[in-house]
């Protein structure tokens, strides 16, 4: 496993210019946060700047990364290229953290975080926004 410092610079170097599509395009930011902090929905309302009865939701890697990282068969040949980097910062991830988790919080302009604890301890990942209408 990397270091923070490492893993940081990794997922920052893997992220430069990739962007989530869904309603509108975001870009995918490495995020890093104490370890100590409990990602209560409470805490992940206030990070995605959302109203306190916005919605917290649970999801996986697989279901974040299924288009996105996917081959299928309407993908030209930049979108496949972009789906290799979503390959390659999946694996980065999944190699350098551990208990994995992706929220969505609230609705129409979701605010989405894939975090996980690093070998110092701390809570790594990326975030971007999905809008769905």
């Amino acid at each position: 496993m990397k270091t923070d410092e490492e893993l940081f610079g990794a997922l920052k170097e893997a992220t430069e210019g990739l962007l989530y599509m869904s309603e509108s395009d975001y870009p995918v930011e490495v995020v890093r946060w104490d370890g100590s902090e409990q990602l209560s929905p409470d805490y992940l309302r206030k990070v995605a700047g959302a109203d306190s009865s916005a919605a917290v939701e649970e999801s996986t890697m697989e279901e974040l990364f299924r288009v996105p990282a996917g081959k299928q068969e309407w993908k030209g040949e930049a979108q496949l290229v972009e789906a290799q980097r979503y390959q390659r910062l999946r694996k980065l991830l999944e190699e350098n953290l551990t208990g994995i988790k992706v929220y969505r919080v609230g609705e129409i302009n979701i605010g989405v975080y894939v975090l996980g604890k690093s070998a110092e301890g701390n809570w790594l990942g990326v975030s971007t926004r999905a809008v769905e209408t």
